[in-house]
Parts: C-alpha cells; sequence; structure tokens
C-alpha cells in the first residue's frame, strides 16, 4: 500500500456507503427511543412512520398496476416483492382463507435490526397498512423476528377478524 494511499480519507477502507449510513441512523435512532421512552412506546413511534410508508406504498403499486385497489393474490404478491426490492428476503409459507404467513430470511436493515424490536414495527404497519386498505381488515402478529434473535421471521397477515385472529397478539388494522 502506497503512504498516499494510507493516509488520504478518501482511500481508507471503511465499510461506509449511504445504505450502512441509513441502516446504522435508524438502529440509533431506534435505540435511543427505546432507552428513553420504553420499547412500547418507541414501537409506536416507529409505527406512525410504517403507517405514512405503508400508505404510500400502496398508492404506488396500485398507481404502477393501474388499479383502484389490489385483489388478494396482488397484496400477497405486493407485500413480498416491497421487501425483496429494499433487499429482505420474504416468502410464503402458507396461505389459508382467513390468512397469509410469510417467512423471512434476511432483513432489510441487515444486522442493524439486532436487539431493537420496535423496527419490527415498520413491517407490521406497512403490511397491514396495504392489507387493510385494499382488503377491509388485516391483524399482523410478527411471531418470529431476527430483530429479537430468532434465524428467520414469521408474520401472519390475518384477513378476517376470527377466533384465530383475536387470540393471536399483534397489531389491528381497519380500511380507513
Amino acid at each position: 500500500m502506497s503512504e498516499k494511499a494510507s493516509t488520504d480519507p478518501a482511500h481508507a477502507e471503511i465499510p461506509l456507503d449511504r445504505d450502512v449510513f441509513m441502516r446504522t441512523l435508524l438502529r440509533h435512532l431506534a435505540g435511543t427511543l427505546e432507552e428513553v421512552v420504553g420499547l412500547r412506546e418507541a414501537a409506536g413511534f416507529v409505527s406512525v412512520v410504517g403507517q405514512r410508508m405503508g400508505d404510500e406504498i400502496d398508492r404506488d403499486y396500485r398507481r404502477a398496476l393501474a388499479v383502484s385497489s389490489l385483489s388478494r393474490d396482488q397484496v400477497k404478491g405486493v407485500l413480498v416483492d416491497l421487501k425483496r426490492r429494499i433487499q429482505g428476503d420474504f416468502f410464503v409459507v402458507e396461505e389459508r382463507e382467513d390468512r397469509i404467513v410469510l417467512g423471512n430470511r434476511r432483513c432489510p436493515f441487515g444486522d442493524k435490526v439486532l436487539g431493537r424490536p420496535s423496527l419490527c414495527m415498520m413491517t407490521s404497519n406497512v403490511f397491514g397498512s396495504i392489507a387493510s386498505q385494499n382488503l377491509g381488515y388485516a391483524k399482523i402478529a410478527i411471531e418470529q423476528a431476527i430483530a429479537r434473535g430468532d434465524p428467520g421471521c414469521r408474520v401472519t397477515i390475518y384477513l378476517q377478524p376470527s377466533a384465530d385472529a383475536r387470540a393471536a397478539e399483534g397489531r389491528e388494522y381497519v380500511r380507513g
């Protein structure tokens, strides 16, 4: 290595780019919120952002697909596709009349999500917003989460307020 390269910051081998910077920023914001106001309240703040993002993403997909409302199959496809676009690895595990179960092998936040479960509210609110606005109702139950140390995520999207949905721990979303 030349002496110039070792003293020139522009050539320093630092693992920093816009993506790493933004994920690290979100990690520290979530961590600070969790420490200052507690996990429950931090999740509440993240949920507000997630709701706004969900509304925006829903509008973008409906516009791109030239539909006023997404069908159930389109909602399922949108949830998987939007996570793919942001470097998640979501996939359909199971589908029943009253629910869609998704798995995930890679969080869009990468390793920055570890120990920051409040960031899971982003997924809950984006999914809940899109599903409920198009199908009328959704309850999102995050049963496993990389953020909590699980090897992957398991997210159930209940599409009807059934007994199973009422028994599940999660958040409910209703159109409008």
